[in-house]
């Protein structure tokens, strides 16, 4: 074959690499931050469907989180080692022995002393599940003396709702979705979780039936350990870009999640 049979062809891979995007060079500051080892470790929770799921047949983590993850470790110019967790409680304990870089956890105060949030990038809801047959018709009717709810140990519906249930007794399931099946185990009142687990939950196990509405709102964001300056800005900015240029969006289609909606803007820094 002839150079000038070879030339047009030689071209088109040129302009492909002209036109390729190439990473923002992060501040070295940041590098050294959110990846001490080389590499960013980030915690992939299993726990809430909307954030990370399996890949059916090789197991291997998709989903949002997954996604972030990948491209914040491109721009940072590292490679990325996925830390799997199967309940947000066990990401929490992860980051008293070092494990993690970044994790993909819900905003919550008593979570804020050790992690340094983002902004959120998803706002999903969290729902109540009862028995078809229960007398319980509505959220304002779960508070009351002798009501038993179910809920993921260490989840953010855990922490929201050890702090405002008055009268209810809450029981903690290992994960959140091992929450239905110990509902249904225990014969238990109420199950509390991410709503779009408890709608499938509810398809898969007759007799369920969802509450009305929300009970609570949860904020999902990126966090870092606390004491990272440099990672902890460079990681809020980074959110605010996602959400901007429609990667966050683009990922839950991807993904084929539905019932999270995209953050709006956080303040700025």
């Amino acid at each position: 074959m002839s150079i000038r049979t070879l030339a047009p062809a030689a071209l088109v891979i040129l302009a492909a690499c002209a036109t390729a995007p190439t990473p923002p060079v992060a501040p070295a500051a940041a590098v050294a931050d959110l990846a001490p080892s080389g590499k960013l470790r980030a915690a992939i929770n299993f726990g809430n469907p909307i954030l990370a799921t399996r890949e059916p047949g090789t197991g291997a983590p998709r989903g949002v989180s997954v996604d972030l993850s990948r491209e914040l470790a491109r721009r940072l110019g590292v490679p990325v080692e996925f830390v799997l967790y199967d309940a947000a409680g066990k990401v929490v304990e992860g980051l008293k022995s070092g494990a993690w870089d970044v994790a993909f956890v819900a905003i919550d105060p008593a979570r804020a002393a050790e992690i340094s949030f983002s902004p959120p990038y998803v706002v999903i809801e969290g729902a109540y599940l009862v028995a078809q047959a229960s007398p319980v018709r509505s959220n304002a009717d779960v508070d009351r003396p002798g009501t038993r709810v179910v809920v993921g140990q260490g989840s953010a519906y855990d922490l929201y709702l050890t702090r405002e249930l008055k009268q209810a007794t809450l029981v903690r399931a290992p994960t959140s979705p091992a929450v239905t099946d110990v509902f249904v185990a225990q014969k238990l009142d109420v199950a509390a979780g991410v709503k779009q687990q408890l709608e499938a939950d509810a398809k898969r196990i007759p007799g369920l039936r969802l509450l009305d509405g929300r009970f609570m709102v949860i904020n999902q964001a990126m966090g870092t350990p606390r004491g990272r300056a440099a990672g902890a800005a460079y990681v809020y900015d980074f959110v605010e870009q996602m959400k901007a240029s429609g990667f966050v969006a683009q990922s839950l289609v991807r993904n084929n999640v539905e019932g999270a909606a995209i953050a709006p803007p956080g303040m700025p820094r």
